[in-house]
């Protein structure tokens, strides 16, 4: 006997508050009475022809064809211009060191690396620090929020290529903001009583607000209550991320949730390789100041971190779809750290500058598709439930951005030009990333084979 999709209910009495959505969304799952249909993607359980070994469907419908298009129309600008901006104002820090932010505030020492530091644990040394940790705290939710929305809408092969296109706001922000700051610090620098660094947070800041405000407006909440789809194509994104998931259960409360993904080793073990890989990318702060090494004008310093950025971008997208396309994931996560220990040992080695240049495209052009990769095997290896995955996605960045509260600390002014103590941290971060992740793929593998023998009705597996 066929089950049917829970169908939304029509009504028009939508409530403006956070009970009355969920209240809509409750009406929508218990809504299960049967209709007749045998389309197979408005089944709850359908019969697939096009299919790989992991159970992940390829989409032949133009319902379905058309929804994802729409999905890629509405949700991603929005959250990527949120995230280039979330980008930009982190980098206008790192990049204000260049211009006259420690003399004006009278930063010595390692006062600069907390204050950098200071964002992710609540996410003048005095305010500045102070001011730091607000911003850590109100964009602490943004990135895990983010994650789980598009983990809602995108199925497993197209999760981790929208995450790479999403990903690329942060290149994309890091590989301009020394340009645009180059340009304020040289343009605005004493306006108006005011230093360019200042300029340059007064900028970015109002620019970030209008984008919050349109965020508002058309985010959606939901797939069974998202304004701008139709009841029927409301219906086929729940379903198709329904029947994507493995192991899938029914909806729970957020505390079970919780309980589920804390007592799943996997979660830990995808933090932990969560939290080196991020460990490994600590150079991210201190780019430009590793690019001042290389020549003696700030403003050249600022424009030679843009090209590596733009390929970081390319690489990703090319490796997220790939990724996707085949349903791998360690095999990208090993290439990729490989090209990336090269880097940091080229660094680590010598202090030619054409050399370490060269070191800095290979390290920063592979590593950050890796972060897409990462965060699609999390959403589909321990999002069980809805709950689940949410929480696991929030555990999973909270204790990878704890990297950024110590890796701050590998940089000292008095390793300069080496950095020895950063680079090497770096290489052990990113062999630690290669362990867990073949460790990861033996028991995926172990688990597939498993309910394939006590299971033979089971088509969907766990991706490795």
């Amino acid at each position: 006997m066929a089950t049917s999709f829970p169908q939304s209910p029509g009504g028009h009495d939508h409530k403006p508050d956070d009970t009355a959505r969920n209240e809509h969304i409750e009406r929508a799952l218990d809504n299960v009475e049967s209709r007749p249909n045998d389309d197979a993607i408005f089944s709850k359980f359908p019969k697939m022809d096009k299919v790989d070994e992991f159970g992940a469907h390829a989409k032949t419908d133009p319902r379905e064809i058309a929804l994802v298009k729409k999905l890629d129309k509405y949700i991603l600008p929005m959250l990527w211009f949120m995230y280039l901006f979330n980008y930009l104002d982190r980098n206008a820090l790192v990049n204000a060191r260049l211009n006259s932010l420690e003399e004006d505030l009278g930063l010595v020492g390692t006062q600069y690396n907390t204050c950098v530091s200071i964002l992710f644990v609540g996410y003048i040394y005095g305010s500045m620090v102070a001011l730091r940790f607000i911003l850590g705290v109100t964009e602490a939710p943004f990135y895990p929020g983010a994650l789980f929305i598009l983990s809602m809408f995108y199925t497993r092969k197209e999760l981790a290529v929208r995450l790479a296109i999403f990903y690329t706001g942060n290149m994309i922000a890091s590989s301009f903001a020394g340009l645009i700051a180059a340009g304020v610090f040289a343009g605005l620098d004493q306006k108006h009583g005011l230093a360019g660094w200042q300029w340059l947070f007064i900028i970015q800041g109002a620019l970030s607000i209008l984008t919050a405000i349109l965020a508002f407006i058309f985010l959606p909440d939901h797939p069974l209550t998202t304004r701008w789809l139709s009841e029927e194509q409301r219906q086929l994104a729940y379903n198709r991320i329904y029947t994507d998931t493995t192991d899938v259960r029914e909806k729970t409360s957020v505390w079970i949730g919780l309980k589920e993904s804390a007592s799943d080793w996997r979660t830990w073990a995808l933090c932990l390789m969560y939290n080196l890989h991020l460990s490994s990318v600590g150079f991210q702060n201190f780019l430009p100041t590793v690019m001042r090494t290389l020549t003696d004008s700030n403003t050249i310093a600022l424009v030679l971190t843009c090209p590596p950025y733009l390929l970081a971008a390319g690489i990703g997208i090319a490796m997220a779809w790939t990724s996707g396309r085949w349903n791998e994931r360690t095999l990208h996560i090993t290439i990729c750290k490989c090209i990336v220990m090269v880097g940091f040992i080229i660094a680590v080695s010598t202090l030619n500058i054409a050399a370490r240049m060269f070191s800095i495209y290979l390290f920063v052009g592979f590593s950050f598709g890796i972060n897409n990769i990462i965060l699609a095997w999390i959403s589909a290896t321990v999002g069980q439930t809805s709950e689940k995955k949410a929480v696991s996605l929030a555990i999973c960045n909270t204790f990878g951005n704890l990297a950024h509260v110590y890796t701050a600390y590998l940089w000292p002014s008095s390793d300069e030009p080496r950095y020895t103590t950063a680079w090497v941290s770096s290489i052990a971060f990113s062999l630690g990333v290669v362990v867990i992740a073949w460790g990861l793929r033996f028991h995926l593998k172990h688990l597939n084979k498993k309910t394939r023998r006590d299971h033979p009705e089971v088509t969907n597996f766990y991706v490795y």
